[in-house]
């Protein structure tokens, strides 16, 4: 599977970014960032793809956000999230419509992807409405039974339970650390 990633994290959909725009760089969230974060997940929570998240538990879980940022402006966002020792789940993967289409989401999972490998995760999981988008990533739909760590610590206490529509995706987290290469792509 890491070799769909990578191959995937290497080619990627091609940059819809303008020549005048400024780059969009990766870096690991702040409490500072937490306003900026809520702002991006309830504007697509109503889309109807995230579940809610409050300011105080972001704020709490900052550290594990990484955000993607283009001169000051956070225009994507993800949490590693730590559901074991061994599994991790990405949360809160959103990236700004004005940023759509500049491989943010792709590059996000590759960060989060290499921080799960460096703390030790085999796992990586995702709870998505759009699992061919995670699939071409090298993820595999799996059955919820599959992420119980998940379903205990979240999905029991969802009004939503049993009856969300979202699916289950799993990713076996490469050996070996995903680089980065020019233009903000990255590589095995």
């Amino acid at each position: 599977m890491s070799e769909s990633l990578e191959s995937y994290a290497a080619s990627g959909p091609a940059a819809k970014t303008e020549p005048w725009s400024p780059p969009i760089d990766l870096r690991s969230a702040t409490a500072a960032d937490a306003s900026a974060i809520l702002t991006l997940v309830t504007a697509h929570r109503d889309e109807g793809h995230l579940l809610p998240r409050s300011f105080d538990e972001i704020l709490r879980v900052a550290h594990r956000f990484v955000v993607a940022d283009r001169a000051g402006l956070v225009v994507g966002c993800a949490e590693l999230a730590p559901l074991g020792p061994a599994l991790a789940e990405i949360r809160s993967l959103v990236v700004d419509d004005e940023a759509r289409g500049d491989g943010v989401g792709r590059r996000l999972v590759v960060e989060l992807t290499n921080r799960a490998r460096a703390a030790g995760c085999e796992q990586l999981c995702a709870f998505t409405h759009g699992p061919a988008w995670f699939c071409r990533m090298g993820f595999s739909l799996v059955p919820h039974t599959w992420l119980m760590p998940k379903v205990l610590t979240d999905c029991v206490r969802c009004p939503l339970f049993r009856r969300c529509g979202q699916y289950a995706v799993a990713l076996a987290v490469p050996a070996v650390r995903m680089r980065r290469t020019g233009a903000g792509e990255s590589a095995a």
